[in-house]
Protein backbone atom coordinates (compact mmCIF):
# COMPACT_ATOMS: atom_id res chain seq x y z
CA UNK A 1 0.00 0.00 0.00
CA UNK A 2 3.04 2.29 -0.01
CA UNK A 3 2.23 3.32 -3.59
CA UNK A 4 -0.94 5.12 -2.41
CA UNK A 5 0.13 8.74 -1.92
CA UNK A 6 -3.28 10.35 -1.25
CA UNK A 7 -4.09 8.18 1.80
CA UNK A 8 -1.99 9.88 4.42
CA UNK A 9 -2.59 12.12 7.42
CA UNK A 10 -2.66 15.86 6.92
CA UNK A 11 -4.27 18.34 4.60
CA UNK A 12 -5.58 17.10 1.24
CA UNK A 13 -4.38 19.01 -1.82
CA UNK A 14 -7.00 19.60 -4.53
CA UNK A 15 -6.41 20.14 -8.23
CA UNK A 16 -8.93 22.23 -10.12
CA UNK A 17 -7.54 21.34 -13.54
CA UNK A 18 -8.38 17.96 -15.07
CA UNK A 19 -5.60 15.60 -14.03
CA UNK A 20 -5.70 11.82 -14.66
CA UNK A 21 -2.36 11.48 -12.84
CA UNK A 22 -4.34 11.82 -9.60
CA UNK A 23 -5.69 8.28 -10.07
CA UNK A 24 -4.04 5.59 -7.98
CA UNK A 25 -4.54 1.83 -7.94
CA UNK A 26 -3.66 -1.08 -5.70
CA UNK A 27 -3.23 -4.81 -6.26
CA UNK A 28 -6.40 -6.88 -6.64
CA UNK A 29 -6.11 -9.57 -3.98
CA UNK A 30 -9.09 -11.53 -5.34
CA UNK A 31 -8.11 -12.15 -8.96
CA UNK A 32 -9.37 -15.73 -8.70
CA UNK A 33 -12.95 -14.49 -9.13
CA UNK A 34 -14.86 -11.85 -11.02
CA UNK A 35 -16.63 -9.29 -8.86
CA UNK A 36 -18.22 -5.92 -9.47
CA UNK A 37 -17.05 -2.68 -7.86
CA UNK A 38 -19.46 0.27 -7.99
CA UNK A 39 -18.65 3.89 -7.19
CA UNK A 40 -21.36 6.54 -7.24
CA UNK A 41 -21.52 10.23 -6.40
CA UNK A 42 -23.86 13.15 -6.90
CA UNK A 43 -21.18 15.78 -6.39
CA UNK A 44 -19.30 16.16 -9.68
CA UNK A 45 -19.24 19.60 -11.25
CA UNK A 46 -17.80 21.02 -14.44
CA UNK A 47 -18.37 24.04 -16.64
CA UNK A 48 -20.34 24.30 -19.86
CA UNK A 49 -17.65 24.70 -22.53
CA UNK A 50 -19.75 27.33 -24.34
CA UNK A 51 -21.35 29.47 -21.62
CA UNK A 52 -19.05 28.77 -18.65
CA UNK A 53 -22.09 28.04 -16.47
CA UNK A 54 -21.66 25.30 -13.87
CA UNK A 55 -23.11 21.86 -14.58
CA UNK A 56 -23.83 19.32 -11.85
CA UNK A 57 -23.55 15.57 -12.40
CA UNK A 58 -24.32 12.25 -10.86
CA UNK A 59 -21.59 9.77 -11.80
CA UNK A 60 -21.74 5.98 -11.47
CA UNK A 61 -18.73 3.80 -12.26
CA UNK A 62 -19.06 0.00 -12.35
CA UNK A 63 -16.10 -2.23 -13.10
CA UNK A 64 -14.69 -5.72 -12.82
CA UNK A 65 -11.03 -5.48 -11.81
CA UNK A 66 -8.22 -7.46 -13.38
CA UNK A 67 -4.84 -6.96 -11.66
CA UNK A 68 -5.46 -3.49 -10.17
CA UNK A 69 -8.27 -1.79 -8.23
CA UNK A 70 -9.04 1.94 -8.17
CA UNK A 71 -8.36 3.67 -4.86
CA UNK A 72 -11.45 5.67 -3.87
CA UNK A 73 -9.83 8.83 -2.48
CA UNK A 74 -7.77 9.24 -5.63
CA UNK A 75 -10.99 8.84 -7.64
CA UNK A 76 -12.63 11.60 -5.56
CA UNK A 77 -9.67 13.90 -6.23
CA UNK A 78 -9.74 13.05 -9.94
CA UNK A 79 -13.48 13.73 -10.23
CA UNK A 80 -13.00 17.01 -8.36
CA UNK A 81 -10.43 18.02 -10.98
CA UNK A 82 -13.28 18.39 -13.51
CA UNK A 83 -14.50 21.42 -11.53
CA UNK A 84 -12.98 24.12 -13.77
CA UNK A 85 -12.99 22.06 -16.96
CA UNK A 86 -15.30 22.94 -19.82
CA UNK A 87 -16.77 19.62 -20.99
CA UNK A 88 -20.02 18.33 -22.38
CA UNK A 89 -21.63 15.28 -20.72
CA UNK A 90 -20.56 13.07 -23.63
CA UNK A 91 -16.93 14.13 -23.21
CA UNK A 92 -17.05 13.66 -19.43
CA UNK A 93 -18.33 10.06 -19.63
CA UNK A 94 -15.82 9.05 -22.28
CA UNK A 95 -12.90 10.88 -20.66
CA UNK A 96 -13.55 9.27 -17.27
CA UNK A 97 -13.79 5.85 -18.94
CA UNK A 98 -10.53 6.33 -20.87
CA UNK A 99 -8.60 7.64 -17.87
CA UNK A 100 -9.81 4.84 -15.56
CA UNK A 101 -9.15 2.12 -18.12
CA UNK A 102 -5.64 3.53 -18.62
CA UNK A 103 -5.04 3.61 -14.87
CA UNK A 104 -6.44 0.20 -13.86
CA UNK A 105 -6.85 -1.96 -17.01
CA UNK A 106 -10.09 -3.55 -15.77
CA UNK A 107 -11.75 -6.57 -17.38
CA UNK A 108 -14.80 -4.39 -17.98
CA UNK A 109 -16.10 -0.97 -17.00
CA UNK A 110 -19.15 1.23 -17.46
CA UNK A 111 -19.27 4.95 -16.69
CA UNK A 112 -22.63 6.67 -16.48
CA UNK A 113 -23.05 10.42 -16.08
CA UNK A 114 -26.34 12.19 -15.56
CA UNK A 115 -26.41 15.97 -15.74
CA UNK A 116 -28.82 17.66 -13.38
CA UNK A 117 -31.62 19.48 -15.23
CA UNK A 118 -30.83 22.83 -16.77
CA UNK A 119 -33.61 24.44 -18.77
CA UNK A 120 -35.80 21.45 -17.92
CA UNK A 121 -33.60 18.92 -19.75
CA UNK A 122 -31.38 16.21 -18.30
CA UNK A 123 -28.67 14.41 -20.22
CA UNK A 124 -27.52 10.87 -19.48
CA UNK A 125 -24.50 9.30 -21.12
CA UNK A 126 -23.10 5.79 -20.63
CA UNK A 127 -19.74 4.66 -22.01
CA UNK A 128 -18.45 1.07 -21.72
CA UNK A 129 -15.27 -0.96 -21.99
CA UNK A 130 -15.53 -4.73 -22.33
CA UNK A 131 -18.61 -6.80 -21.55
CA UNK A 132 -20.38 -5.28 -18.60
Amino acid sequence: MDELTHLKPGRTEYSYELDPDLLETFANRHRQRDYLVIFSTEEVTSLCPITGQPDYYEVRISYTPEERCIESKSLKLYLMSFRNSGVFAEEMANRILEDLVNAASPKSMRVEVKMRPRGGITIQVAASHGDI
